[in-house]
């Protein structure tokens, strides 16, 4: 008997909502085959089956969230699996699944269903019929809804976020029953406190709530603050910033990126360019690779760099596994490939996780210099700003060259300054000293 557990599926990761079985309890699945879906604040994705046999029975049923290492299933090798779906049955609350049973008649079976024990487990507030993202469950749990008040007006009923936040701000909006004659809408807001939530840091004023809209925090966007805080509580930042003539680079990126986007279909960027010349810096210094475990130094084997990729509601750090043993071309073509499907949520488990050292290019967005925040539990990530066109004097002449501003954001309490630098100018120099061609 194998268990099927919840993966991990990131470091920041703590639970995840299991959104479909791909198999029926007495099917067989092969090792490797996909077995269920699931969903995180990070990530959508297929988890394999760890073991070949047969599907025995079903733990966790559809639209549950549980913590990571619960086991949502077992696999049994081999056996007869035609009787696997009436052992299983007693676990899912549709009459659906349990009218196969040859014992008791189809009404028996529907005896037991108003008071589903796994229900009330899953969610203590009252929870309707039908799937549920994560994010509606997290904004049912934190605000104490009892869902089966809420109007579903997704597909089949579903429940949105949309309709939760209608349900707040009407619950919201009138007074309390206890002051019900006051029609004063500021009165209102300021009178009734939501029961479940932890206390806000500080209060608006009456004045304000009256004025404001007010809405929880996305599941992705609590867990980037959950992390920013950590990281800032954890490790003191320092950023040092270089200015790096990128004119080599430049001139070697448009003399490729026709031939690159008509050969692979994909631009190419200045990214690539400066990843390489990071792993170059991280060869020659790799305490900026290392992590810090307690009083213990770990130096990493691998080169893994997190590349953060800016989502519609977020970001996310997918990491090239093996980067220095990529040149431009395969860094390139693994950046291209990870944002594409960060964006469409579709990376697997071990592209979220494992990173050593990362990169942010804020310059993408306009921005010419950054002080990034450390991805825990790295010590050192690296900010990259625009390749902007500039004046500037070349043996006391004046010429216009490409420069960037490159900053790095190391933890000092492994990391001094001089070594920071020290990384910087071999960066600095890959990148204005370019040589390597790219096809």
């Amino acid at each position: 008997m194998t268990d099927v557990v919840m993966p991990q599926m990131g470091e920041s990761i703590v639970e995840g909502t299991l959104t479909k079985w791909l198999k029926k309890p007495g099917e067989h699945v092969e090792r490797d085959e996909p077995l269920f879906e699931i969903s995180t604040d990070k990530v959508d994705t297929e988890i394999p089956s760890p073991a070949a046999g047969t599907l025995s029975e079903v733990l966790v049923e559809e639209g549950n969230t549980v913590s990571i290492n619960t086991v949502v299933a077992r696999i049994e090798d081999g056996g007869n699996g035609a009787t696997r779906p009436a052992a299983a049955a007693p676990a899912a609350p549709s009459p659906k699944q349990t009218a196969p049973r040859p014992e008791p008649p189809a009404q028996e079976t529907i005896t037991p269903t108003p008071a589903p024990q796994q229900v009330e487990d899953a969610a203590p507030a009252g929870e309707p019929a039908g799937p549920l993202s994560p994010l509606v469950r997290r904004m049912a749990r934190e605000n104490n809804i009892d869902l089966n008040r809420v109007q579903g007006t997704g597909a089949g009923g579903r429940i949105t976020k949309q309709d939760v936040e209608t349900y707040l701000s009407q619950q919201s909006a009138p007074a309390p029953k206890a002051a019900a004659p006051v029609p004063q809408p500021a009165r209102a807001a300021a009178a009734t406190p939501r029961p479940a939530s932890p206390p806000p840091p500080a209060p608006l004023p009456p004045s304000v709530q009256a004025k404001a809209r007010i809405e929880p925090m996305s599941a992705m966007r609590q867990k980037i603050a959950e992390h920013m805080v950590l990281s800032k509580r954890t490790s003191p930042h320092v950023t040092t910033v270089h200015r790096v003539d990128m004119t080599k680079v430049a001139k070697m990126r448009e003399r490729h990126k026709s031939d690159v986007q008509s050969r692979y279909g994909f631009s190419l960027t200045y990214l690539p360019f400066v990843t390489r010349a990071a792993v170059v810096g991280l060869r020659q210094y790799p305490l900026l690779n290392a992590s810090i475990d307690g009083n213990n130094i770990i130096y990493h084997n691998e080169i893994n760099i997190g590349i953060a990729v800016a989502l519609e509601n977020g970001l996310i750090v997918p990491v090239i596994r093996g980067a220095d043993e990529k040149n431009v071309l395969g860094l390139q073509h693994s950046i291209v490939d990870l944002a594409t499907r960060a964006r469409s949520r579709q990376l697997k488990p071990d592209e979220v996780q494992g990173g050593t050292f990362s990169i942010t290019n804020f310059g993408s967005f306009g921005s010419v210099m950054g002080t990034p925040i450390i991805n825990q539990p790295q010590v050192a990530i690296l900010g990259v700003g625009t390749v902007d066109k500039t004046p500037v004097v070349i043996d006391d002449a004046i010429a216009i060259r490409s420069i960037s501003y490159l900053s790095v954001t190391f933890d000092h309490r492994l990391i001094d300054g001089a070594m920071a630098d020290q990384f910087m100018t071999k960066v600095k120099q890959v990148l204005e000293d370019w040589s390597e061609d790219v096809l």
